[in-house]
């Protein structure tokens, strides 16, 4: 959106409406809304003895050239065909004041129906964003911006459906001084790509007012809120936490994305709002299988997540060699998140339990999943994977990459932190674990990964700040996800978890620790220790990977100092896991490449990733 202050309303000009209540033909009844741009008449038209909806601008076009605009713009909006999209009727010009009609018998506006009806629940008035927003979005995506929503422009029909009307009717199209040539097609894009974001910040303004049933900022024009937010005024604009109904963790967060302080962070389009409430609906309506539900159909067609290049099939290759090891095949399993998880989700499946390990917990071992399955299991899992990079281009595939590395370099920090008499392999698995959400979206989601990253991250202070001004903060995980997908990534993650069989105690360690609430208590129990161990990994990983470089150190004795009492840290002790785990992925790197280079007739896969110097162990 422009830097640039909204312009000040003009005043109407002469010949101002009649006063007695006539419009030409029209017989004014009853003014159902105003705002800075717009005003909307319920109208009787003699001449069909039908009742009609009018909107005009507020203020007169200038001259013949800039009526001519109107009227070019509201045609062209007035021929967009869309169940959301309200019907116009009539396009005229009365004592030259422009208007655009709509039938009465489409509905009443919202701002009618709210005042003969009791707020209702957040998943209802969430449902007519919704449809505001696929007619928002259709229309963007056809060259054309509302330029004035208002909650008097949505109308409810009899059925409950809203459809937006009066689109353009504000006028403010893209004008020419006398001599300028005409707007090239960049400027035009421009301006239309400014005004379209202003309707979805607008429709982010409507979302509050109807889940709290107030104006927001006491304003109930739109135009006169975004007026009063960054960049051009200082008001903050969020839900308050106390309201007719309460409202859930996921959409208060997407409600508060769509008015951000910082514009980096709002919605850009209609679309991408719609996508968050839709799958906040999604997962309201279907309880705790919403999350899995989002991610079903995908999984069925593309499966969990691709194969690394070359690893699963040289695994599919050792497991057909007789006498083959069984270590040097969970060492090139290793080496695969997928198929790793793979082997997990089949042997801890209720049918294998219930056939195989009854009475037994959850195998959290390549070792143990290649002993239950056997070599002719593993090579049925090893080449029944996506091979890589399944679905994804190739800006996905470096995301997919990227991503995976950093969750195998928390796998070998969490090694290297472990306590005493820990299977090492079952740490680095479960801290992959706790990155389930993490790889499911950035596979099946990628460009809602991309956003929730985007989110996440920092960003300088705005260009007039004073000098120190501190960069300003990006959003949690969890917000993030919420403002994107309806959701947050780790109950994606957890969804799958207990698809794939994994128990409530498994599902438990595979949640990080939240982290806003300080320093972590010394764990009890075996559960919590590998739980506490995974969390202060990927932490560590996220904080070397998700902070400017000059912040890292501070970060990291921050983390190291959360953790300190739990498992007897510092941050020095941060600083070496960290040089260990990344020696042990560039030898895991190793591993994979030999894997994608040796004959299928090679005894001797590769060398093991190098142990590291405070364990004796590594994956």
């Amino acid at each position: 959106m422009a830097a640039s202050a909204p312009a000040a309303p003009a005043a109407p000009q002469t010949p101002a409406l009649p006063t007695l209540r006539t419009f030409g033909r029209f017989e004014l009844k009853q003014l159902l809304g105003r705002s800075l741009g717009t005003m909307v008449w319920l109208a009787f038209d003699p001449r069909t003895g039908q009742e009609l909806m009018l909107t005009l601008p507020r203020a007169q076009p200038a001259d013949e050239a800039a009526q001519a605009r109107w009227l070019r713009e509201a045609r062209l909006a007035a021929r967009l065909n869309h169940p959301q999209l309200a019907h116009v009727s009539e396009i005229g010009v009365q004592d030259h004041w422009p208007f655009v009609a709509v039938d009465r018998a489409l509905g009443v506006t919202l701002v009618e129906w709210l005042a003969d009806h009791a707020l209702p629940p957040p998943a209802e008035t969430v449902g007519w964003l919704c449809d505001a927003l696929r007619g928002l979005a259709f229309a963007h995506e056809a060259g054309v911006a509302h330029r004035d929503l208002q909650l008097h422009h949505l109308v409810m029909s009899e059925q409950g459906a809203i459809r937006v009307m009066a689109f353009a009717a504000a006028g403010d199209a893209p004008s020419q001084a006398p001599g300028d040539s005409v707007p090239s097609d960049t400027a035009r894009l421009q301006v239309h790509r400014e005004a379209s974001q202003r309707d979805v910040l607008a429709a982010a303004v409507l979302l509050q007012q109807l889940l709290v049933g107030q104006p927001v900022l006491d304003e109930p024009d739109t135009a006169s809120v975004i007026a009063r937010m960054p960049p051009f005024g200082r008001e903050i604009v969020r839900l308050p936490w106390s309201g007719p109904h309460p409202i859930p963790e996921a959409l208060r967060a997407i409600a508060n994305r769509g008015t951000a302080a910082q514009e980096r962070q709002r919605y850009l389009n209609a679309r991408t709002l719609l996508r968050a409430l839709e799958g906040w609906r999604d997962a309201e309506a279907q309880g705790r299988g919403g999350p899995l539900a989002l991610l079903l159909d995908r999984m069925r067609s593309v499966g969990h997540l691709p194969a690394m290049p070359g690893v699963s099939a040289r695994v599919a290759r050792l497991a057909a060699m007789e006498g083959q090891h069984t270590d040097e095949i969970g060492e090139q399993i290793l080496q695969d998140i997928a198929l790793s998880f793979e082997l997990l989700r089949q042997v801890n499946s209720a049918q294998v339990q219930g056939t195989q390990i009854s009475g037994s917990g959850p195998v959290l071992t390549v070792r143990r999943a290649t002993a239950l399955v056997g070599l002719a299991g593993v090579r049925h899992a090893a080449t029944g994977l996506r091979s890589w990079p399944g679905p994804l281009s190739e800006r996905g595939a470096d995301a997919m990459r990227r991503l995976i590395d950093r969750c195998r370099l928390a796998g070998h920090v969490a090694q290297v932190l472990r306590p005493p008499g820990y299977d090492p392999e079952v740490i680095f698995l479960l801290t992959l674990l706790q990155n389930l959400g993490r790889l499911l979206v950035q596979y099946h989601f990628p460009d809602e990964a991309e956003q929730i990253w985007q989110l996440m991250r920092p960003s300088p202070p705005p260009p007039d700040s004073a000098p120190g001004t501190p960069d300003q903060p990006g959003m949690s995980e969890e917000g993030a996800a919420f403002a994107v997908l309806g959701v947050d990534v780790e109950s994606l993650g957890s969804a799958v978890a207990r698809h794939w069989g994994l128990g409530d105690e498994v599902q438990h360690i595979a949640r990080r620790l939240p982290r806003e609430r300080g320093a972590v208590r010394t764990p009890v129990g075996d559960a919590d220790v590998l739980r506490t161990t995974a969390s202060a990994a990927n932490e560590t990983v996220d904080t070397i990977s998700l902070l400017p470089a000059e912040r890292v150190s501070q970060a990291l004795a921050a983390v190291a100092q959360r953790y300190a009492r739990a498992l007897a840290i510092d941050v020095r002790d941060l600083q070496e896991a960290l040089r260990a785990a990344r020696r042990a992925l560039d030898a895991g790197r190793a591993v994979a490449e030999a894997a994608r280079e040796a004959p299928a007739t090679d005894k001797r896969a590769a060398e093991p990733p190098a142990a590291s110097p405070r364990r004796t162990e590594a994956s």
